[in-house]
């Protein structure tokens, strides 16, 4: 029977302290070398949290899987804020260009709720709005109203 650790790192920058290495110990594995393969495997996602599941099977043999951080993460390294807006309807933070809010969509497609690109797309908009992000120098809904128009229709084939 497999014994399976899921936790929450900062990318590229795993250590054996908590959460990993208490979880990890008492498996008997080498706590190093699971940090080792989680850090190569999360340095693009630097400084983001990033969900990791270790699997670990009977003969203590370990596979680690990276998940896909969420949205709004990859929103602000985007637009390369700290944070999102605090009157998202009133104070703008930054612009993120239509390609970017596609490149998202395509990497989350797995984990949304939508069936197509397109959907997927709107989605990622959708949490611009919240963010006070803007979409290709639109407000989000305004971009939204493009999307619905087929404006961008030659960036979303699948």
């Amino acid at each position: 029977m497999a014994e399976v650790v899921e936790v929450l790192v900062s990318g590229g920058k795993a250590t054996a302290g908590p959460p990993l290495g208490p979880a990890l110990g008492p498996l008997g594995i080498n706590v190093k070398a699971v940090v080792d393969e989680i850090n190569a495997k999360t340095a693009s996602f630097n400084g983001m949290q990033v969900p990791v599941k270790v699997e670990v099977d009977d003969k203590k043999n370990f596979t680690v899987s990276v998940g896909i951080p969420p949205t709004t993460a990859l929103i602000k390294k985007e637009v390369n804020v700290e944070k999102g807006s605090p009157e998202p309807n009133i104070k703008i933070v930054g612009d993120m260009p239509i390609e970017a809010v596609v490149r998202i969509a395509r990497m989350k497609q797995g984990d949304m709720l939508s069936y197509d690109l397109k959907h997927g797309v709107k989605e990622v908009v959708g949490t611009c709005v919240s963010m006070g992000i803007t979409v290709d120098g639109k407000k989000p809904k305004e971009a939204l109203s493009a999307i619905d128009a087929g404006t961008y229709d030659k960036l979303l084939v699948e």
